[in-house]
């Protein structure tokens, strides 16, 4: 723990006190640059490498010395680049462990103690708990080991075969069926239960085990004694127990008694012996396995996890007393699902794994790329035939194969016709490309022809075929001038004009195709501006952009827009045509004309000379809005009138008054004082626009004053504050404002409360009681905060008008309350002054100072 001095100097107590002394009296960016220096430097005395004269650990290496591990060739701790270094220590993630079946440990997998090495630059002294760095050798032969371990996983996941077999997930699934019936050819042995049953004339029932010395009892009623069955087949088992049965039951056997009426049928019973067999060799994890009787080689294969690096799949042994019995190949159950010498194992049999022969890889567009292992004498063709065959984007006339050979590599090209021959060795690589992208016989038309795309360059070998196969040109191609876009033999892209027109008319000689050649032919309304005709106004549907034709006329055009709206002044149908020939050089030169029509609801022109009027391109209509048209609008009126409800603006000049007559008056519960107009705001993206401006211009000006501002809503709803009272009293004056479309009155009930709310101690709401100031009601809430700003309170009435309180002198004068109102009392700002508000209110008060002072002067000469 020498390494961790740096924390007993400096205590954590002493610690927080300058973090907190720096944090108050200097910021806050100053304290955590603090907290970060001390922790590296801590951290750096920790993970110190070691020559930089950290304190190391007994048993630990010392600077300059070897800690015994060998190095890669050409690598030392003197010439390690520090960013590698950095990277090495720096990878710290476990490694997991080689996983097994059942998720065993695989026994050529790592102790902790050797993990702990390759990830962790800070390893473990064996003699005590603490923590010693590991030097540079270390470090650099962890790094080696780590991507040797890597290099091997990846190997073996590319060796066909391996996942299948050391998959955890699927060992469960590759079990002997126990639910089967009995195999005539198994060998029954000690622990055995047999199952015998006697029916026909006899009848009796048997179940009895094998004994440890082979043998099966029957009771001594039957006069048979010990029956030894270890060793037999079930059905010599059979045979041997009726041999001994006939003797006490003759109907098991035709004899001069007369002819078989008893029969015997012999079984496994449900307890199922267990029998040692041993796998040796190059397996994953060779031993001695406890497995079922009905067993097989494979099943022995999948406990053992198969072959292990070096272990052979296609020469998989099965030794019983001594004597090789059967030899599995495994490629046979993996790409044919065929179980060839599949035997049922016995008891002390032997498995072994043999040392592979020959692996050859190949890669690319194969259906499987992996390592296979490969039989002497086998041929480039059987490999395919493991690798699934070619894929779809394969290239399949030449195979390159990469060979070893005593001194170099070498490459090898191999075509279709030497697959059946050409016999691969042990570590060839065999590369499968792809094909080119590019078509060999391809060719396209575009344009103006009735079938545009890709046709094929043999069936059209000149420009009038491919036209011909593309069903001919259409009406609007454009002859005199097509284009054919030929891809060189140097890959560069030119371009050959051709006359079509010559072409066909047999003048010019035909033209002769290339592969990837490219025929556009346009269209002759490619070559001009696309004309239309735009109708704006009351026509039902505005705006509209209508592709011109010719011969189209104005009430073809009012036509396609759903005709006239009932607002449209028919009789001012407007048609704006450009000027093409305007002079230039004059400055009052005309560059649009106008045409006037009075059309009528058929849409039919009142005028015989302009009975069909033909448009141009680019002409505009213009049907405008009629006067003296206008949509029946409404105002509402709710509350203490006799019918309350929406009403018809009936004239231009109609008021708030009007509005109460139609509503039928007051009711005697009116509160006329609180009545209140709402009026919906409309407005525009530009007033939004400029009103959110002028309000930020305002926010901005820091010096003079600060604005909370809002985002401005199109659509809102503002109350306007009125004198319902002054109104009624003197219809039309300047109080009775005009009325506007969506307008609302509302008219509450007498209100006999006062509402108090803001700086107060209890913010409530109280009875109305006539002749109470506004401090009375201040008092029944039991009145000002020492946060209260007072000369800032204000009254909300229920008409929505407000008013302010004002100062004379040093009082404040409140204003008066009435029923319904609000009492808001503002909260005082903790917001900084300003210097420019320090200097205003010092020369307020000053003045005010002073103007007291001459005040008392002149009342004392007075008096």
């Amino acid at each position: 723990m020498q390494n961790l001095r740096i924390f007993h100097v400096l205590p954590l107590k002493f610690f927080l006190f300058v973090v907190a002394f720096a944090q108050r009296h200097f910021s806050t960016r100053l304290a955590v640059l603090l907290v970060s220096v001390i922790g590296l430097t801590a951290h750096a005395q920790v993970i110190a490498p070691a020559g930089s004269g950290a304190t190391t650990a007994p048993g630990a290496a010392r600077p300059g010395t070897s800690s015994g591990t060998a190095l890669p060739q050409g690598i030392n701790a003197t010439n390690i680049p520090a960013n590698i270094k950095q990277q090495i220590k720096g990878q710290t993630t476990q490694p997991k462990a080689q996983p097994g079946v059942n998720g065993r440990t695989s026994p050529t997998s790592q102790s902790i103690t050797d993990r702990k090495l390759l990830t962790d630059p800070v390893q473990v002294s064996p003699d005590t708990n603490n923590q010693v760095p590991m030097t540079d050798e270390e470090i650099i032969k962890a790094g080696a080991e780590r991507a040797q371990l890597r290099e091997q996983q990846e190997r073996r996941r590319k060796t066909f075969g391996y996942t299948l077999f050391n998959d955890p997930a699927m060992q469960k699934t590759f079990e002997p069926n126990l639910n089967i019936a009995t195999p005539r050819n198994y060998v029954v042995g000690p622990g055995d239960q047999l199952n015998i049953q006697m029916y026909g004339f006899s009848e009796a029932e048997f179940s009895q085990t094998v004994s440890p010395d082979g043998n099966v009892y029957f009771a001594q009623a039957t006069g048979v004694g010990p029956v030894a069955v270890s060793g037999l087949t079930v059905e010599q088992t059979k045979a041997r127990i009726i041999g001994r049965l006939s003797k006490r039951f003759v109907g098991l056997r035709t004899t001069s008694y007369g002819p078989q009426n008893t029969y015997l049928e012999v079984s496994l019973g449900g307890t199922i012996r267990s029998i040692r067999v041993t796998v040796t060799g190059d397996a994953v994890r060779p031993g001695t396995y406890t497995l079922s009787s009905l067993s097989t080689v494979m099943n022995a294969v999948y406990q053992s996890g198969g072959p292990n690096d070096v272990g052979s799949y296609r020469k998989v042994q099965l030794i019983r007393n001594n004597k090789i019995t059967a030899t599995l190949d495994l490629y046979d159950y993996l790409l044919n699902g065929i179980q060839r010498n599949d035997l049922r194992l016995q008891d002390n049999d032997n498995i072994r794994f043999t040392t592979f022969l020959e692996r050859v890889e190949i890669t690319g567009t194969v259906k499987r790329a992996n390592i296979f292992e490969m039989l002497p004498g086998e041929t480039l063709e059987r490999l395919l035939f493991y690798a699934g065959d070619f894929a779809a984007q394969a290239y399949k006339n030449r195979l390159k194969v990469t060979r070893l050979t005593d001194r170099e590599v070498k490459v090898i090209d191999v075509t279709t016709p030497e697959f059946k021959t050409f016999a691969l060795q042990d570590g060839d690589v065999v590369n499968v490309e792809r094909l080119l992208d590019r078509f060999e016989n391809q060719i396209t038309i575009e344009g103006a022809v009735y079938r545009p795309g890709q046709y094929s360059l043999d069936n059209n070998r000149t420009l009038k075929q491919i036209i011909t196969t593309a069903e001919g040109l259409k009406g609007d191609a454009f002859t005199g001038r097509i284009t054919i876009v030929r891809t060189r033999e140097d890959l560069a892209i030119e371009n050959l004009s051709i006359n079509l027109a010559n072409i066909l008319a047999g003048t010019e000689a035909d033209i002769a195709l290339q592969r990837e050649d490219q025929i556009i032919i346009p269209s002759r309304f490619d070559q001009v501006q696309q004309a239309n005709i735009s109708v704006q106004g009351e026509v039902n549907s505005p705006d509209t952009e209508i592709p011109y034709m010719a011969n189209m006329t104005l009430n073809d055009a009012l036509l396609r827009t759903g005709g006239m709206k009932e607002s449209a002044a028919a009789s001012v149908v407007e048609v704006i045509r450009r000027k093409k020939d305007a002079d230039p050089r004059s400055a009052s030169a005309q560059i649009a004309e106008t045409f006037r029509f009075n059309v009528n609801r058929d849409l039919s022109i009142n005028s015989d000379a302009n009975k069909d009027f033909v448009l141009e391109p680019f002409d505009q209509i213009i049907v405008r809005r009629s006067p003296n048209y206008a949509v029946q609008t409404y105002a509402f009126v709710a509350g203490e009138v006799i019918i309350p409800g929406s009403y018809p603006i009936r004239t231009k000049d109609q008021k708030v008054s009007d509005l109460v007559n139609q509503a039928g008056g007051l009711t005697p519960q009116a509160y006329v004082e609180g009545a209140t107009l709402v009026r919906p705001v409309k407005l525009s993206a530009d007033e939004i626009r400029r009103k959110q401006r002028a309000i930020d211009n305002v926010a901005d000006n820091l010096t003079k004053t600060v604005v909370e501002t809002e985002v401005v809503s199109p659509n809102v709803a503002e109350a306007i504050g009125i004198n319902l009272k002054k109104i009624l009293a003197k219809p039309g004056s300047s109080e009775d404002i005009l009325l506007q479309e969506g307008d609302t009155l509302r008219i509450p009930k007498l209100l006999e409360t006062v509402r108090i709310q803001g700086e107060v101690q209890l913010p409530n709401t109280v009875k109305y009681r006539t002749g109470q100031t506004f401090q009375d009601y201040i008092s029944q809430t039991g009145g000002f905060t020492s946060k209260s700003q007072r000369r800032k309170a204000f009254i909300i009435y229920a008409n929505g008008s407000v008013d302010r309180t004002r100062k004379f002198m040093f009082f404040n004068v409140y204003p008066g309350v009435e029923p319904g109102a609000e009492i808001v009392i503002p909260k005082r700002s903790t917001t900084p002054l300003t210097a420019q508000q320090i200097l205003t209110s010092t020369v307020g008060i000053a003045g005010s100072l002073l103007t007291l002072i001459t005040t008392l002067i002149l009342l004392t000469r007075v008096n």
